[in-house]
């Protein structure tokens, strides 16, 4: 066999598709649906919208993104994907002024509204407007995960159980874990890496977000409405709402701290009554210098993609096809994402 995958995340989702294009055999071990990836927003967005400044290497990471999950979603005969706007809540009109200059920009024009789009909506407290960004789209990512397990176990590539990390032995030029021989082995298990033996560098923070799904007939959103925080059409009169930063956090129970600060910032941008639904939390794996973490550290056949934060949905494609060429072409990965920068 080539490789064994731990993880089944976006980064484990997008190695695996490369594998598969390239006819790779591989065998995933992923125990549960319940990863950061699949609590989070989905959303795929290509500006940062508190500096209306552009996510980095979002003109590499952007085009290959959309087409990528595109193919996924037609072969798995699954639809996860949609296109759909953001309207960012402008408080001032310093704030409408630098929007206005940022979509003049080169690098933003194709992105940013040209105009300050005016609130009609009641329901919304946006006196000052709304900038609207394009070229955003959302991932239904619970559908996505359920539905790639499910192909990976009626191909025989999923084993539904956690990874034993001393049943690791790495024999000559092969990784021998039970019963399974491999080539090499990718380690895609986000925050969880923490716990990994083989990951012995101080690099990764695992931060947990929570959100609420929300429920209101008053509100009418068609795109994703960005204030303090984000709400998210989920469609039936459903809202995501989230999500919170707990730099201190070890577990991902959900609490109520977490439901009363989203409850909060939410009654800063709307007005209309709505029940909340549901909570969800995950951690995300995040790196001090705020980039992915690619490569290997010691063994040249253990290989790690961890570190997509919350930009993971739009980078995960490219950095899977920089991955996968690293592992079998020796290319070299560019320095900024090199887990190599830690060693």
């Amino acid at each position: 066999m080539d490789y064994i995958v731990v993880g089944l995340g976006i980064a484990g989702i997008c190695f695996c598709e490369q594998l598969r294009e390239h006819g790779k055999s591989f065998v995933v071990f992923d125990a549960t649906e319940q990863t950061a990836t699949a609590i989070a927003g989905g959303v795929v967005n290509p500006v940062v919208l508190k500096r209306f400044t552009p996510v980095w290497n979002v003109a590499q990471f952007l085009p290959l993104a959309l087409p990528f999950y595109q193919r996924i979603s037609e072969r798995l005969e699954t639809p996860f994907l949609q296109m759909m706007g953001i309207d960012r809540i402008l408080h001032s009109v310093q704030e409408q002024n630098d929007w206005l200059v940022a979509g003049d920009s080169r690098r933003l024009s194709s992105f940013l509204s040209a105009e300050v789009v005016k609130n009609t909506n009641t329901s919304v407290e946006a006196p000052f407007g709304f900038g609207s960004v394009a070229e955003v789209f959302k991932i239904d990512t619970p559908v996505l995960i359920r539905a790639y397990r499910e192909d990976l176990l009626m191909s025989g590539n999923l084993i539904s159980e956690n990874f034993d990390y001393d049943a690791v032995d790495s024999v000559a030029q092969n990784i021998q874990y039970k019963k399974h021989s491999a080539r090499k082995i990718i380690f895609a298990e986000g925050a969880a890496a923490v716990n990994n033996p083989y990951f012995n560098v101080d690099c990764l923070i695992p931060k947990k977000g929570e959100y609420i799904v929300v429920k209101t007939s008053h509100l009418g959103l068609k795109s994703v409405l960005k204030g303090p925080i984000f709400v998210i059409p989920l469609g039936d009169d459903l809202y995501k709402v989230g999500a919170t930063f707990d730099h201190h956090a070890t577990t991902c129970e959900i609490t109520e701290a977490g439901k009363a600060q989203l409850i909060e910032s939410l009654k800063k941008i709307i007005n209309c009554p709505f029940e909340v639904v549901d909570q969800m939390a995950g951690m995300r794996p995040t790196v001090k210098d705020r980039r992915p973490l690619l490569g290997t550290i010691s063994q040249e056949n253990i290989i790690f993609f961890n570190g997509l934060g919350t930009r993971g949905l739009g980078m995960a494609p490219l950095l899977s096809s920089q991955l996968y060429d690293f592992a079998e072409h020796q290319t070299t990965l560019p320095e900024e994402i090199n887990i190599q920068r830690f060693v």
